[in-house]
């Protein structure tokens, strides 16, 4: 058995087409740093899951020409990653295009909200984090004038991309696994402390790790702008070498890819936060048509209603369609906490989304099907399915708020 594991970890020097026929038109998932597709070995006619990350001078343009579009009409993408670099069809020569836009928002100076993803995230957006934290806890004063970042995070993503390309791993990460950026891995964003492995990056131009170098630069005012990139010697090459890329032995170990993926999800169900402080003015003092359309109608059940609920005076609707967003995040990021259970937690949001929407008919109909008693669910639920219809409800309450 240890003969076979030596075998596998084993770096292939040969160029892989020579071994191998890959199905370029078969796409098997994204995979954590590209495409995944069926390949067959010529010997054995064997079928195995191939990782690739593709780097083509057109693709290193076009990726660039995206940003630079991006940045002429002073939009910050603030997720750029390789999940989000999509070809437009499944040919060799397909175009690169830039999508996932739910992070983007124009630059005005007044950047602070800490949106990112733990890989590909700039010092600044770091240090906006930490500083939001601290404000909110109490532990630093709230500043008049808030730390802010500009679209230059976006540049930093960007030589992190090219890192990975050229190498098949990120510049910054760790071998800890953690709910949120583990210590050390902060640590060497906030520093820019990375390496060029001699074993990967020996064969690598001087060029490529130049631009590197100048993107992944701590102080923005020192990395380079989407015109210094699109000037650069590298981009401009005529010529990519065939690397081959050693994430496949990466990949190998199960255990660290598991820890990268779990990290990864929580921090995606964690990273958004609000850009402003709500405060909700008491009830009684609110001039809101929703609130006195309610109070008109009372709060009385519609006949065959089989759930009781508590008493619970009318809130902002803000709030009903926020305990809704709770029961699709529960849904398809579990999360519990000290000594309760995923299904638990589902219970407890759902009881609240049903305490603010009561008055909901898809939401009633929805938990009656789903066997809904008041407290819980009685039999096994389709989280995703349940994820589906709440979120049509939100649609519904939105749009009749919208009327009103």
């Amino acid at each position: 058995m240890s003969d076979e594991r030596n075998m596998e970890r084993t770096i292939k020097e040969t160029f892989i087409l020579e071994e191998y026929n890959i199905n370029w038109t078969q796409k098997l998932g994204a995979g954590i740093s590209g495409p995944v597709r069926v390949c067959v070995k010529k010997s054995t006619q064997e079928r195995f899951a191939l990782k690739i990350l593709l780097d083509r001078p057109k693709a290193r343009n076009e990726i660039a020409l995206a940003l630079q579009h991006c940045h002429s009409l002073n939009i910050a993408h603030r997720d750029l990653k390789p999940e989000n670099l999509l070809f437009k069809d499944n040919s060799l020569d397909a175009p690169v295009k830039l999508c996932d836009f739910g992070f983007a928002k124009v630059d005005q100076g007044d950047l602070m909200t800490p949106q990112f993803t733990p890989y590909y995230v700039a010092p600044q957006v770091l240090e906006a984090q930490r500083r939001h934290q601290k404000e909110k806890s109490g532990i630093i004063p709230t500043s008049p004038t808030p730390y802010t970042y500009n679209k230059d995070c976006d540049l930093w993503s960007l030589g992190v991309i090219i890192y990975v390309m050229l190498c098949g791993y990120p510049p910054f990460y760790s071998k800890h696994q953690s709910r949120t950026i583990p210590k050390d891995m902060r640590k060497k964003i906030m520093t820019g402390s990375f390496e060029f492995p001699e074993e990967e990056w020996s064969q690598i131009s001087e060029m490529a790790k130049d631009i590197v170098r100048k993107l992944l630069k701590v102080k923005p005012e020192e990395r380079l702008t989407i015109e210094g990139v699109l000037d650069h010697p590298w981009l401009n090459s005529t010529e990519a070498l065939d690397n081959i890329l050693p994430s496949a032995q990466l990949m190998m170990d199960k255990a660290m890819v598991a820890g990268i993926q779990q990290a990864h999800a929580e921090q995606l169900a964690n990273m958004r936060i609000q850009d402003l402080k709500v405060s909700l003015k008491p009830l009684n003092s609110v001039n809101n048509p929703i609130l006195r359309k309610r109070k008109l109608l009372g709060t009385k059940p519609k006949d065959g209603v089989y759930i009781h609920d508590p008493e619970n005076g009318s809130d902002d609707s803000n709030v009903a369609l926020e305990k809704l967003r709770d029961v699709i995040a529960q849904c398809i990021l579990p999360q519990a906490g000290k000594g309760e259970n995923e299904d638990e937690k589902l219970n407890e949001v759902m009881q609240e989304a049903w305490k603010y929407n009561r008055e909901c008919k898809l939401l009633r109909d929805t938990l009656q099907s789903f066997s809904w008693n008041g407290r819980g669910f009685t039999d096994k639920v389709d989280r995703l399915k349940l994820a589906e219809i709440v979120k049509q409800v939100i649609e519904e309450q939105t749009n009749s708020h919208d009327s009103q």
